[in-house]
């Protein structure tokens, strides 16, 4: 319709509204694309490249831990070897009833307990692990998670990044599939590692920061204690990488340094793990959306409204559905009005969707899924159903932790 000729009518008005709604799903799916294309194109440094920290730099790895005895030997053992002798690696055993203190000394860690069960959650351990390293702070931080693997190289990359730039620093995070994969676990390991590696490192090709993602996260003292970290939010890591970008801190992506752990195996704990990660994410979507929009145009830092576009994309899965109804109904008012404009851009948003779903396994996802498996995602998201109703009916807020397999 020319625009010379357009008249509100309530048809028309209709239209436009919906527009506007495609409008909305066109944007993150546009945003998507374009990181998983810029990621497509990475020819960066390889995992695990030589680094060589100076001799006057100090560093400390904070590791927060609860009931996490069968499990954090393997952690430690990973760790001990990259640190030298003026480094520092702290277990804050926190809320433990069981011998994760003990265990953690055998490995010649510093062990740091902490009791308060009312403050519950990661935020307040390492809260406490900073509070015991301010007599003489390092000049780097590093967060690991006790249940995951640093591989060989990755503590010195975190380091020089975090020096050299003076900002947050995150790590390549994967998760490993079980020896017996199903396609709940072949699917889950794809998305992760849409969301952990090929984003963050399209992000890095466009010289944006990333959101931090839960561990092997390195920070200069400066930004480690430039915000609050104490929180029992669920999705803590997220939050405070969002509140440091706003504080002057961006995180930065580090793809050279990995750190992997490991899907859990049982379903009431995988459905647990899922719950905490997604509801966190839509509840910090809701949060942070505005106020990065808001402090992108009081500070003018391209960053904020990076973030608040990468925020911005909804779990995949819920992505996909949320597509797949827009363009049922679109489709349902062009054919009933012949208006094409609202289908024209749910059509769009889905070329911009299966696009980028295609360039991250093409590039990264193909020892993740095969194909076959690939196409079979319309069965993973029918299981994850109930569990973005639950958000509308029942979001969780409380900080939870994730059975480990023994």
């Amino acid at each position: 319709m020319p625009l010379t000729s357009f008249s509100f009518t309530p048809l028309n008005s209709l239209a436009l509204l919906l527009s506007a709604v495609a409008l909305l799903v066109l944007v993150p799916t546009g945003v998507l694309f374009l990181e998983c294309l810029a990621a497509f194109f990475w020819r960066g440094v390889k995992q695990g490249a030589e680094v060589t920290l100076p001799a006057e730099v100090k560093l400390a790895v904070l590791i927060p831990a609860h009931n996490e005895a069968t499990g954090i030997g393997q952690t430690l053992e990973t760790v001990k070897p990259q640190l030298r002798s003026q480094d520092r690696l702290i277990v804050i055993a926190d809320n433990c009833t069981d011998d994760t203190a003990a265990v953690a000394r055998s490995y010649g860690a510093t062990v740091i307990e902490r009791f308060n069960i009312q403050n519950r959650g990661k935020g307040y351990a390492l809260d406490f692990g900073l509070t015991h390293l301010k007599a003489e702070p390092p000049q780097v931080v590093i967060f690991l998670d006790a249940d995951c693997n640093a591989h060989p190289g990755s503590i010195a990359a975190l380091t020089q990044q975090a020096l050299k730039t003076g900002y947050p620093v995150q790590a390549t995070y994967l998760m490993e599939k079980p020896h017996d994969p199903g396609l709940k676990d072949s699917i889950s390991a794809f998305a992760f590692k849409v969301k952990n590696l090929v984003r963050p490192l399209g992000l890095r090709q466009l010289q944006q920061p990333c959101l931090l993602t839960g561990t092997g996260m390195a920070m200069p003292w400066a930004a480690a204690t430039a915000v609050s970290i104490a929180s029992g939010h669920i999705v803590e890591d997220m939050k405070l990488g969002l509140d440091l970008a706003i504080a002057g801190y961006p995180p930065q992506f580090c793809p050279e340094a990995w750190v992997t752990s490991r899907l859990p195996q049982g379903e009431a704990a995988a459905k647990s793990q899922r719950t905490r990660w997604e509801h966190g994410h839509l509840q910090v979507m809701s949060e942070f959306v505005p106020k990065l929009l808001l402090q992108f145009l009081r500070q003018g830092r391209l960053g904020l409204l990076s973030l608040a576009l990468e925020l911005s994309v909804l779990p995949l899965s819920l992505l996909v559905m949320l597509w797949a109804g827009l363009l049922v109904v679109m489709a349902i008012f062009t054919g009933v009005t012949g208006l094409l404009l609202p289908l024209t851009l749910a059509a769009l948003a889905g070329a911009c969707l299966f696009l980028a779903i295609g360039l991250a396994w093409q590039r990264y996802g193909r020892s993740e899924i095969s194909l076959k498996q690939l196409v079979q995602i319309p069965l993973y998201i029918l299981w994850k159903i109930p569990l973005y109703i639950g958000y509308v009916v029942r979001p969780e807020k409380r900080w939870i932790r994730t059975e480990r397999d023994t």
